[in-house]
């Protein structure tokens, strides 16, 4: 399973994520699921409608729980971990997840995305 997991500023607009998504499914593919923080769950659940996809919501406290790639000081002063999108995208993902590299920012610099993708082994 992939995940792509967004993080964005306030004011970010829908066609922010649109264009981090098309952005990082350019790098890595297509993704088979959406993902945001609890508290930044409505913006991308109307990404989710708008292009089909489910979405899975990821607790804020367990953001600081995600090792991330990118270490943004901003983002670890207003949510305890070096990336949003980073986080979200590998805790939505589960258990035995890894980042298929950083997250991108969009265009307009409002949204970032990641992917994550959790390898499942054959029983």
């Amino acid at each position: 399973m992939t995940v792509a997991g967004f993080g964005f500023r306030r004011g970010a607009q829908l066609a922010s994520l649109i264009d981090a998504l098309e952005r990082i499914e350019a790098e890595y593919g297509a993704v088979d699921r959406l993902a945001a923080a609890q508290s930044m769950l409505p913006l991308v659940q109307a990404l989710g409608r708008a292009r089909g996809m489910a979405v899975v919501a990821v607790d804020d406290a367990a953001l600081t729980q995600a090792a991330t790639l990118t270490h943004s000081q901003q983002s670890l002063q207003a949510r305890g971990t070096g990336s949003v999108a980073e986080a979200v995208a590998l805790l939505a993902a589960g258990p035995g997840a890894a980042l298929l590299g950083p997250r991108l920012i969009s265009t307009d610099r409002m949204a970032t995305v990641a992917v994550a993708r959790r390898f499942i082994e054959a029983p």
